[in-house]
């Protein structure tokens, strides 16, 4: 009996983010794909025209689920700016402590394909990156910080880059480094 199309389009979108989070995109092909879905890898193009296609699909997908982890804890933060900052990092040091943690997705991706300015996952990416940054904006602006939205552009800065230096050094007290500079941003503003 055949398969209904979108229970086998969303059985490749989830065996390919699966793949790309573990491994990256550039070192997972087409195959290894589909046979991790169960299907051909005719079925496979039959639903995404490319690779391309594929990785700017899954990022699409996991979008808003991916917005919907970040601000699950919102109730916490009760607008006040330095305890919006210190759960945001200390969810990124324990987000990081996970066996096989990789960093944020949608940056890796970026960085694999950084010589790829035209790539649809790029574009799916920045507006990930720009739905976060508007949301620590509306944070801050309900905190009355002063220039919420260059705070929330200083704030994205020292998250991603926390984040790259975790996964370089194997060290996540940089999470904590990250927060009290940006503390002190706001302190100081």
């Amino acid at each position: 009996m055949p398969r209904p199309a979108g229970r086998t389009r969303r059985r490749i979108l989830d065996a390919a983010y699966e793949l790309f989070y573990r491994k990256g995109f550039s070192r997972v092909g087409v195959d290894e794909i589909a046979a991790f879905a169960g299907v051909t890898k005719r079925t496979l193009y039959y639903h995404f025209k490319s690779k391309d296609e594929l990785l700017a699909s899954v990022l699409d997908l996991h979008l808003d689920q991916a917005l919907a982890r970040i601000r699950k804890y919102e109730d916490r933060y009760s607008d006040n700016a330095e305890e919006i900052v210190t759960v945001l990092f200390a969810e990124l040091a324990k987000w990081s402590a996970k066996p096989g943690w990789t960093g944020a997705g949608f940056t890796r991706v970026v960085m694999e394909l950084a010589d790829l300015p035209g790539h649809p996952a790029r574009a799916v990416a920045h507006r990930h990156k720009s739905a976060v940054e508007d949301w620590y904006a509306e944070m801050f602006s309900n905190a009355k910080v002063a220039s919420p939205r260059d705070r929330a552009r200083e704030v994205a800065i020292l998250l991603e880059g926390a984040m790259a230096l975790i996964l370089i050094h194997g060290d996540r007290s940089y999470a904590e480094s990250a927060a009290r500079a940006a503390k002190q941003l706001l302190r100081k503003r």
